[in-house]
């Protein structure tokens, strides 16, 4: 009986080898963290970097005292040969099963679950986002004791766009904003699905010699409607970036009396914008060798059809702004105009960009 026990029971050694470790213990380390086992490493001009690179497994200790991009790229790897997850996320005070919604919402909120059949559709009110956040970044402590610190609602809801987006993916839209089409038609037929990880559109493009007066960059991406998959390194970069300012500016004493016109620079499309050009000038990823110089506002100005880069699709100002009559902006009944957005607490036509510059010297 012994003999027979024994023998029918083999030990693990001795049934195939050890076993494989995740994709989450497989990183490549870089001067400037881990990056995901097939990172985004792309030409200036949108083609690949070369072959993917080997992966090694890293060791797992003191991991704590890591640097805060270390720790994002670790807890939520990036693949950009995945599918875009099928969710939608939405915040607002109240979810739509409350009286106190609001009827003005009521249709742009049903127009995503009726444009997306089979997606995961989710308004997520103030409460649940403290405690869904909690869940998602509690390895990452410094980020929800960034997003606590933030003394504004508004700060706060742009800072959960990006937060659910570079945890779970899918598309973030303002609870403002009307689907027109379905995401699955955002991109052209011709760009492959695996090779996209990161999908914006243009919110303003002033052609105008005072622009600067008005608006806060040349070419400035929204941030009220965005596709991506989990784990995208601009958003990585811009949860790393507000997350440390934010502690900085609390250290400093500067969220106190915090105004409202600076919030554009601070977790706005101006902070987007930036993270975003960064990122596509970055050498880590794309191959300056043959560049002819940094891609600019030049490169998006005047847009009338999507235009990739690397992993990223920018598409033209019609798509995410339709119906401004200026900047070269077509009507919602446009092929190319895919969201509606009301444009409350944005830029509006012939007003500041920036909240409390209507008036100067007293005027």
């Amino acid at each position: 009986m012994i003999f027979l026990l024994t023998r029918s029971h083999p030990s693990p050694r001795s049934s195939g080898g050890a076993s494989k470790p995740s994709s989450d213990q497989l990183k490549e380390k870089t001067k400037t963290g881990y990056l995901p086992t097939n990172p985004v490493s792309t030409s200036s001009s949108g083609s690949l970097k070369g072959k993917k690179p080997k992966t090694a497994q890293q060791p797992l200790h003191d991991f704590a005292a890591a640097p805060l991009r270390d720790k994002l790229a670790y807890q939520f790897p990036y693949d950009v040969e995945s599918k875009f997850p099928a969710y939608i996320w939405q915040t607002w005070k109240y979810t739509p099963a409350s009286g106190e919604f609001g009827e003005s919402f009521r249709p742009a909120e049903a127009s995503w679950s009726e444009k997306h059949p089979g997606f995961i559709h989710e308004v997520i009110t103030d409460q649940v986002a403290v405690h869904l956040l909690r869940h998602l970044y509690a390895s990452v402590p410094e980020v929800l004791d960034a997003y606590h610190a933030l003394p504004m609602p508004v700060l706060k809801a742009d800072f959960f766009r990006y937060l659910i987006l570079l945890a779970r993916g899918g598309i973030y839209s303002d609870i403002d904003t009307h689907a027109l089409k379905s995401a699955t038609e955002w991109l052209p037929e011709n760009v492959p699905r695996d090779s996209v990880g990161l999908v914006i559109g243009i919110e303003a493009d002033p052609d105008r010699e005072d622009w600067a007066q008005w608006y806060s960059r040349r070419i400035q991406f929204c941030q009220w409607t965005i596709q991506s998959k989990p784990g995208h390194p601009v958003l990585r970069e811009v949860v790393a970036n507000i997350t440390l300012e934010t502690l900085r500016k609390r250290g400093a004493g500067l969220l106190k009396g915090f105004r409202d016109d600076k919030v554009i620079e601070f977790t706005g499309p101006a902070v987007w914008t930036d993270t975003i050009f960064d990122f596509l000038n970055d050498e880590r990823y794309f191959d300056m060798s043959t560049s002819k110089g940094n891609i600019t506002w030049r490169e998006f100005t005047g847009m009338t059809s999507a235009k990739k880069v690397g992993d990223v699709v920018v598409l033209p100002i019609t798509s995410f702004s339709p119906g401004v009559q200026q900047m070269g902006a077509e009507d919602y009944d446009h092929p190319m105009a895919f969201v509606k957005h009301e444009f409350e607490g944005t830029w509006k036509p012939e007003e500041l960009r920036h909240i409390g510059e209507e008036q100067k010297d007293g005027e």
